[in-house]
């Protein structure tokens, strides 16, 4: 299978020929399949707000491409405008951008601007507020009087109602508390779900990786350096701390009883699994 998106030897200078020039990613190769979850981490600074903003055109490329489809997305302006309506890119805080008088009228913004017609609008606002959680008594009141986590489900829901081919989601559960993080997540996995998008989720939470992606690419110093399953990226912990990056807790605790002779699962990424291999485990050594 094709990816949908992927990027070829992708580097970006900032405020080139000045003072201030920085490289922020080098000779990048990324790709992402249809209906993937993927994950991206890294250190601050590693360059992976720099690759996401590549993916929909917001950023031009200083040297190499970036593909949609097999299409270099800066051939044309016609096409690096239709991107961003298949790329939906949510920002990091991005109920900060929350502007309308109403909640309806702030997840109607995208598709009104594909020239969508009044009906297919509707249907779009409602559906996307129903993924995130917002009922009909939201969609009327103004963002302003939500919850934080309400405008940040609003938000989210902007960009989903223009039906992205590809979701990319910048830190959505930064400043949330614990229950605010776990219902965006779950907003995220229900959109994939239901829709079979292909989503992106940069985070710098190892926990929120385990829990939810398929694949996880790993960036370092503006460079992809290494991808793979959950089960490889998890196996190279000693790798990860050397990039400023750390196991999730609860494998680092399964890891710990395997080395006290509990014979659990090497690939224990969360919680519920850890509780399932150790329930077996009880019950394996009362059967003895």
């Amino acid at each position: 299978m094709n990816p949908i998106i992927r990027t070829e030897n992708l580097t970006h200078t900032y405020s080139v020929g000045t003072p201030f020039e920085r490289t922020a990613i080098v000779g990048v190769d990324f790709a992402a399949h249809p209906g993937e979850f993927v994950g991206i981490i890294g250190h601050t600074g590693s360059g992976k707000s720099t690759l996401m903003q590549h993916l929909n055109g917001l950023l031009t490329p200083t040297s190499g491409r970036v593909l949609f489809q097999g299409e270099d997305i800066h051939q044309s302006k016609a096409l690096t405008r239709s991107v961003r309506f298949q790329v939906g890119l949510v920002f990091q805080y991005p109920e900060y951008q929350l502007f309308e008088e109403s909640v309806y009228k702030d997840i109607a913004f995208g598709p009104k601007n594909m020239g969508l017609s009044k009906s297919e609008i509707d249907q779009r606002v409602r559906e996307a507020a129903a993924l995130v959680g917002l009922g009909a008594a939201h969609l009327e009141k103004s963002p302003f009087v939500l919850s934080g986590g309400q405008k940040r489900r609003a938000a989210i829901a902007g960009v989903m109602a223009m039906k992205p081919k590809v979701l990319i989601l910048d830190e959505p559960t930064a400043g949330l508390d614990p229950r605010g993080r776990t219902e965006i997540l779950d907003n995220i996995r229900t959109f994939h779900r239901e829709t079979g998008a292909t989503v992106i989720l940069v985070t710098h939470s190892m926990e929120e990786i385990a829990r939810t992606v398929d694949r996880i690419a790993v960036m370092s110093d503006g460079k992809v350096a290494m991808t793979g399953t959950r089960g490889e990226i998890f196996a190279q912990g000693d790798a990860l701390e050397q990039m400023g990056l750390d196991l999730p807790e609860i494998t680092r605790v399964a890891l710990r009883l395997r080395a006290m002779g509990i014979d659990l699962p090497g690939d224990i990424f969360t919680v519920e699994q850890a509780v399932q291999a150790l329930l077996a485990y009880k019950r394996e050594v009362a059967g003895c």
